[in-house]
């Protein structure tokens, strides 16, 4: 008996809901060889502006949990994913056209980079921070801070499930809460993480996945008032100097494509990126 094909609906990832786009827009998904494969939501103006009001109500959670809880679910996005390895497989050949030996290494990097990431939750501050020779009896601390919502528009041409996984992972050991457009070409795995993370230890609203075309939606994420950093690691074909110009009326702290060109490779210099450090002053005793 043959049975009758159940196709995804892949939609957006949203305060850990899976909306339609408001606009009732869908795109196309096609594989390497030009053939059909599934239709994605197309994000819009007001999915952008969703995902960030998501964003920012997580934000106060997700950076007041402790360090080493941030740490614990990062690994815990790593043991579902590689529960999960098939079905990302699947799609990562469908889309990019690779063997099923490469497709398999690209998500061992992926659930790698959760591990590597994870485990400097607990231990980025201690490098990053400072205790400061001041003049005075005075204790002088530096610790690094959460920037707020981040912003991200994901690699368009490297690896779809690595380059997505690469660019949120390092914001979210911060304390930071993440916005993403996802590879628009091949945007299947960013959804189906999105299933993982909806699925794991994750707060809805600290990762938000919006599907579609990064030159529509990427402004209006760089002149948000609400979005605190602005990653452009993807943003290589685009006016990215137009998008540098609108999030400098905002003040957002923004990580050109210049910078992030090498965001495949893990760095603690990515965690840094989207920090701030306070400095604090506290009066010694004296006996």
């Amino acid at each position: 008996m043959n049975r009758l094909a159940i196709p995804k609906t892949y939609k957006l990832y949203i305060g850990g809901k899976f909306p339609r786009s408001e606009s009732g827009r869908v795109y196309e998904v096609l594989s390497h060889k030009g053939e059909f494969l599934a239709n994605a939501a197309k994000g819009s103006r007001k999915d952008a502006r969703d995902a960030v009001l998501a964003a920012r109500t997580a934000l106060g959670g997700w950076a007041g949990a402790t360090a080493y809880n941030r740490g614990q679910v990062l690994y815990r996005i790593a043991e579902l994913l590689e529960g999960r390895r098939a079905q990302f497989i699947d799609e990562i050949m469908s889309c990019e056209g690779l063997s099923a030996a490469a497709a398999s290494a690209q998500i061992d990097e992926a659930i790698d980079r959760w591990v590597w990431y994870a485990g400097w939750a607990d231990k980025y501050v201690q490098v990053a921070g400072n205790a400061n020779p001041v003049s005075g009896p005075f204790f002088n601390l530096s610790v690094p801070e959460p920037t707020g919502v981040v912003a991200i528009i994901a690699p368009q041409d490297a690896e779809s499930l690595l380059g997505l996984v690469s660019a949120i992972a390092p914001a979210l050991v911060a304390g930071n809460t993440v916005v993403v457009v996802a590879n628009e070409l091949a945007p299947l795995s960013a959804i189906s993480l999105g299933e993982v993370l909806a699925t794991s230890d994750v707060p809805g609203g600290v990762v938000n996945i919006v599907t579609g075309s990064p030159a529509e939606i990427a402004p209006w994420l760089a002149s948000h008032a609400d979005v605190n950093a602005l990653d452009l690691v993807g943003a290589g074909g685009l006016d990215w100097v137009e998008l540098q110009i609108n999030a400098a009326d905002t003040l957002k702290r923004v990580l050109p494509p210049e910078t992030g060109a090498d965001a495949a490779a893990p760095a603690l210099s990515r965690i840094l990126a989207f920090t701030e450090l306070k400095t604090v002053w506290h009066t010694k005793a004296i006996l």
